[in-house]
C-alpha cells in the first residue's frame, strides 16, 4: 500500500503558549516564554534562565482525575498527555469507550521520564522505605511512560509505543508514524514528544557548558540562534502533538487536514567525519535532507520555507553552510527561514514536534513566524544568505513547501518535508 499522509489534529504545550490559540499569537508576535528561573538560581547553575511551559492546576484537572494528580510528578508525562489530548480533539476524533480504536495508535517520543518521581524513589529506596514509593512510580519513570497515559486515556488499540533519539526525538516520531500509515498497518497515529523540565534534566547541559549565562538579567533576549553574540543554548521543555491520518480517512471524516507530509528521512552520521556525540557530521545531515527531498518527490528549489534545528551555538552558521549546500541555494536565492528556539529555548526531546506543530500552523495559514533576538546576524550567515530570508517581522506569505530538520546528541538527523493540502 501507498497511502497518503495528512496532518489532522494539532496540540502543544509551549513555554510560550499552551494550546494552539495561546501558541499562534506567541510565534506570530515573536514572544518569547523564557524566563529566569529562581530554582536554577538557588541551585548555582550558571545558566539562571529557561523555557518553562505555564500549566495552571484547573488546566491539569481537565485531563487527569484528583488520583491521578496526587501521585504525579512526571512533568513530561504532564505535557504530553495535555499536548496529546488537544491534537486528538482538534482532529475531531472521539474517545474509545468499550471496546479499544483498533485503527488508532501513538508514537510518542520522550529522552527521559519521571526524573522527579525517580529521584524520589531513589531517596525512598537508600532510606528502607521502598514500600513507601507508591503504584505509579513505575509507570511515570518507564521509558514509555507518556504513551502508555495516552494510549489508556484515548483507549488506542493499534501500536502504541514512545521512541527516543535526543533532539531528533520529535521529528522521527512523525516519520515513524507516516510510515505505519502509508503501509496501511494504522489509520491514524498521535505523533509527537515530550520533555521533562526542571534541574534535573537541565543540569548536565549546565555541566557541558553548552548553556548561555551572559543573559540571566534579560531571559527575553538570552536566546539567540544565528545570532553574533549567541552564547549557548537556553534549556526549555514541553510537549507538541500531530494526528497524522490517512488522507482517504481524513476526507471520509470530513476532517480539517493542515499539511500533508510528502516524505522524509532518518540517519546518522555514525560519528565520523567531524560528527561526535554532541556534533553533527556535515555530510549526513547534507545527506539527510536531499534523500528527503528525494522521497518527498521534491527539488531543493521547491522549498519555500525551512524550519531550522538551529540551537543558538556555534554549530547554527555550520547548519546554514549544510542547508545551502543541500539545497543548492544561496543569497537571495534562499528559502526564508525561522528558528522557533529564539522564543521558546531548546525544548531537547520535544524540540521537533513543537517546531513542527509551528511549521504546520505557518504553512495552512500562509504566515512566517519572525526570528528574535538576531538584529546582529552572525558574519558566517550573513555571508551565506541574503539578510531579507531571516525575517524579524511577521510575513504573510502563501507557502506551499516547509522542510523541517532536527539533528541530536548521538549524530542522529530526521527531516520531514510538508507541502500545503488545498482545501476544498
Amino acid at each position: 500500500m501507498n497511502n497518503r499522509v495528512v496532518i489532522t489534529g494539532l496540540g502543544v504545550v509551549a513555554p510560550n503558549g499552551t494550546g494552539i490559540a495561546a501558541f499562534r499569537e506567541a510565534i506570530k508576535k515573536g514572544i518569547s516564554g523564557i524566563r529566569y528561573d529562581e530554582q536554577l538560581a538557588a541551585l548555582k547553575f550558571s545558566c539562571q534562565i529557561a523555557g518553562k511551559p505555564e500549566v495552571s492546576e484547573s488546566l491539569r484537572q481537565q485531563y487527569f482525575e484528583e488520583l491521578e494528580l496526587r501521585q504525579l510528578g512526571s512533568s513530561g508525562i504532564i505535557y504530553g498527555v495535555i499536548a496529546g489530548m488537544q491534537a486528538w480533539a482538534d482532529a475531531g476524533l472521539p474517545i474509545a469507550q468499550e471496546t479499544p480504536d483498533w485503527d488508532s495508535g501513538t508514537i510518542f517520543g520522550a529522552g527521559s521520564s519521571g526524573v522527579e518521581k525517580f529521584r524520589e524513589a531513589v531517596y525512598k529506596v537508600d532510606d528502607l522505605q521502598v514500600r513507601r514509593l507508591g503504584s505509579t512510580a513505575v509507570t511515570q519513570a518507564m521509558a514509555s511512560g507518556i504513551s502508555a497515559f495516552l494510549g489508556g486515556k484515548l483507549g488506542l488499540g493499534n501500536q502504541v509505543t514512545t521512541n527516543s533519539s535526543a533532539c531528533t526525538t520529535g521529528a522521527e516520531s512523525v516519520l515513524l508514524a507516516c510510515e505505519r500509515i502509508k503501509y496501511g498497518h494504522a489509520k491514524r497515529v498521535l505523533a509527537g514528544s515530550t520533555s521533562d523540565s526542571g534541574p534535573y534534566i537541565w543540569g548536565g547541559f549546565d555541566a557541558m557548558k553548552v548553556s548561555t549565562f551572559k543573559y540571566n538579567e534579560r531571559p527575553e533576549a538570552g536566546s539567540r540562534p544565528m545570532s553574533a553574540t549567541a552564547s549557548g543554548i537556553v534549556p526549555g521543555s514541553g510537549a507538541g502533538a500531530l494526528v497524522l491520518e490517512s488522507l482517504d480517512s481524513a476526507l471520509e471524516r470530513g476532517a480539517t487536514i493542515y499539511a500533508e507530509v510528502l516524505g522524509g528521512h532518518i540517519n546518522s552520521g555514525g560519528q565520523r567525519n567531524g560528527g561526535s556525540m554532541t556534533a553533527p557530521n556535515p555530510a549526513a545531515v547534507q545527506r539527510c535532507i536531499t534523500a528527503a527531498l528525494q522521497q518527498a518527490g521534491v527539488q531543493g528549489a521547491d522549498i519555500d520555507l525551512i524550519n531550522g534545528h538551529l540551537t543558538a551555538t556555534g554549530k547554527d552558521a555550520e547548519e546554514i553552510a549544510n542547508w545551502c549546500s543541500a539545497l543548492q541555494r544561496s543569497g537571495k536565492n534562499f528559502p526564508y527561514i525561522n528558528a522557533l528556539k529564539s522564543m521558546v529555548g531548546h525544548c531537547l526531546s520535544a524540540s521537533g514536534s513543537i517546531e513542527l506543530v509551528a511549521a504546520a500552523l505557518q504553512l495552512k495559514e500562509g504566515f512566517i513566524s519572525p526570528n528574535i533576538n538576531c538584529e546582529d546576524l552572525h558574519p558566517d550567515i550573513q555571508a551565506l544568505v541574503d539578510r531579507e530570508r531571516i525575517p524579524e517581522q511577521l510575513l504573510y506569505k502563501d507557502i506551499n513547501l516547509v522542510a523541517k530538520a532536527s539533528f541530536g546528541f548521538g549524530d542522529v538527523n530526521a527531516c520531514i518535508i510538508l507541502q500545503k493540502y488545498p482545501q476544498p
